[in-house]
């Protein structure tokens, strides 16, 4: 090929097209034998000298290049060829190289967003909707079956019906960057399908694409935008597929070994349970790191990003430090400004749970509201811990930081039990796994309610729907920001699975076929998030910074009567009444967790309006003066002007 390579220049690193070729720049402290490798039409490759440039950066101009072509990076050996992957690769083919590497395809990044903003919700207004954009949409009756697993699925005119008929304000995609799967599951003939296992930071993958996934992945985010729907990325920094000692290598193993935590006999550390952990206080990652994130929000529009295991991203080698050098990056941003931030608040390292701990402008996943939440419907907790959990963990989230730093609420995730399988099963059923059922974890705080499993009695479904409302209304009603697993809007059941990572089948695939009782849970939960937000969010924008001391918290006995000490300790129907300045809107939860009706006494006044009341999906008394008798194992929730 009549192609003319210069030095070229070291910034920015990965494959850039310029007017007359392509500049290639590499960070390779171990560079030793590296060459640029450059695949033809034919296939045929053509190996290209690098040039040392600073920093440890090698480049090359290479004239004549196309976007397109694709490319690699090789160290070649007496005994072998390595093959290498560019970490900043913003595309990959599907055929590999060796075993598992494959090429990158240069790419050109044009594309008409149509003037379409970013629809920029406000904390307080945000609904987070998590999905799996192939299990989401796999078995969609009315999207064609081209289309069915993939991004533009997820854009097709039901899927956005859908969400906007639900209220969804933002929704949370798990892993789309291209992932691998690990050795351990081609074993068992199954898949890394949740995506927690990342290749490159920079691609996106194209199992969810039709022929191009960049354009495509763009596609979608433009049309959600124009919808007034955010798009959130849950993106996977705490570790890389090339796993620990005797894993495979794919770049930074050969490229950059400092990439990684080390222990003091030279192993690799492991606080993300997945044999490596990547080290972001090695300014060379912490760059390939933030290069990532910019490119996410400026190609792609992404509004905003869940961190999975966020506590690797702060730790100074063992230590965890709010002030990392991850966070001072983030803070001081300016592509990153206007992004959410939600945080996964720890890994299994030493001092690894860190709820509550991240700077400002981060919101966390708070599994507290999770575990506590459901002990208190399911089984039995303190009303204390139930109470501060309802008001958005103010013990570790001070509302004088509200709404910057308001707890991300959730009942269920897709790592666990989905919301029917919390109401169905006592233990978890993973055996689909193949690992024995060991796999895992075991406190669930779930309840069958007498019969493990699918059931068609009765009294015991009338039950497990009516704690489903309980727990879903405790989560809309509390202070904080909800979280919703997209699968539980359909009642979907992963038969028992607590672990479904692994589940490339109709275990993880939702069902849209609904019945009686799971499209009246799906049409309840549409009027009970269009409640939350005509109700309960101007009471968090309200209790939120400077104001919040002039607004109203009463808890209450049934009769009326403040609580006492003792109280606080028991597992009892309470009331909670919440009002707005001295004569503001009010409203009034009436929550009872017994086995037995309880009459409440309600605070004097004008007539009270039922905004839901979980043990009857048409409430038939709208509006209520002195008393109301609340069913067991039921809440209300009220509302007076």
């Amino acid at each position: 090929m009549d192609w003319q390579v210069t030095k070229g220049t070291a910034a920015p690193l990965g494959a850039t097209l310029t007017a007359t070729g392509c500049n290639f720049a590499i960070h390779a402290p171990n560079a030793k034998g590296l060459t640029l490798v450059i695949f033809d039409d034919n296939n045929d490759h053509h190996s290209i000298p690098l040039y040392k440039n600073h920093s440890h950066i090698y480049s090359a101009h290479v004239s004549g290049i196309q976007a397109g072509m694709r490319y690699a990076y090789s160290v070649i050996s007496p005994k072998e060829t390595l093959w290498l992957l560019d970490p900043y690769a913003h595309q990959l083919t599907d055929n590999p190289l060796s075993e598992t590497v494959p090429t990158a395809v240069i790419r050109h990044h044009g594309f008409d967003w149509q003037n379409t903003e970013k629809p920029q919700i406000e904390q307080a207004n945000t609904l987070v909707y998590e999905l799996h954009v192939k299990g989401f949409t796999q078995l969609h009756p009315d999207i064609p079956a081209a289309l069915q697993g993939k991004y533009l699925g997820l854009c097709h005119p039901a899927c956005i019906e859908h969400f906007k008929s639900l209220g969804i304000t933002t929704l949370q995609l798990m892993p789309i960057a291209t992932s691998l799967d690990e050795a351990h599951l081609h074993d068992k003939e199954l898949t890394n399908f949740w995506g927690y296992n990342p290749l490159c930071w920079f691609a996106p993958d194209t199992k969810f694409a039709i022929s191009d996934p960049i354009t495509e992945l763009k596609t979608m985010v433009r049309t959600l935008h124009q919808h007034g729907i955010e798009v959130i990325l849950d993106v996977v920094y705490n570790h890389t597929a090339e796993s620990g000692h005797g894993g495979p290598i794919f770049n930074f193993k050969q490229l950059a070994p400092k990439a990684y935590l080390m222990n003091g006999q030279g192993e690799f550390e492991n606080y993300s349970g997945c044999g490596n952990t990547v080290d972001l206080n090695y300014p060379p990652v912490l760059r390939t790191v933030m290069d990532s994130l910019r490119h996410w929000v400026e190609e792609y529009q992404i509004d905003g990003f869940r961190f999975d295991l966020a506590a690797t991203l702060g730790r100074r080698g063992p230590l965890f430090d709010r002030r990392s050098a991850f966070f001072q990056s983030i803070h001081q941003d300016p592509v990153l400004q206007s992004t959410k931030l939600i945080a996964e608040p720890w890994d299994i390292g030493p001092n690894g749970y860190q709820l509550g701990g991240f700077p400002m402008r981060w919101n966390e996943c708070n599994d507290k509201f999770r575990d506590i939440t459901r002990s208190f419907w399911n089984h039995k907790t303190s009303l204390g811990d139930f109470a501060t959990r309802l008001m958005g963990s103010r013990d570790l989230f001070s509302a004088s930081k509200w709404p910057d730093k308001l707890s991300v609420n959730y009942i269920s995730y897709h790592d666990g039990f989905t919301l029917q399988d919390l109401v169905s099963y006592n233990h978890k059923h993973n055996e689909a796994n193949k690992e024995s059922n060991r796999d895992g974890h075991g406190d669930n705080r779930s309840f069958n309610h007498g019969i493990e499993g699918p059931t068609d009695t009765f009294a015991i479904i009338n039950l497990r729907e009516r704690q489903k409302r309980n727990l879903i209304t405790s989560l809309l009603f509390s202070f904080g920001i909800p979280h919703l697993l997209a699968v539980d809007s359909l009642s979907h059941t992963q038969k028992g699975n607590n672990n479904a990572y692994c589940q490339d089948s109709e275990i993880s695939w939702a069902n849209w076929q609904l019945n009686k009782v799971q499209d009246d849970f799906q049409q309840w939960l549409q009027k009970i998030i269009a409640a939350r937000s005509q109700f309960m969010v101007p009471f968090i924008e309200g209790f939120s910074g400077e104001s919040r001391g002039e607004h109203r918290i009463n808890w209450m006995k049934p009769n009326s009567q403040r609580l006492n000490v003792d109280d606080w300790h028991q597992h009892s129907p309470i009331i909670l009444h919440l009002g707005l300045y001295h004569c503001g809107s009010e409203l009034l939860y009436l929550i009872n967790p017994d086995k037995v009706p309880t009459r409440f006494r309600l605070p004097k006044g004008s007539p009270w309006e039922i905004i839901c009341d979980t043990a009857d999906l048409n409430p038939s008394q709208p509006t209520v003066c002195t008393t109301h008798m609340q069913s067991a194992h039921s809440m209300t929730i009220l509302h007076r002007r």
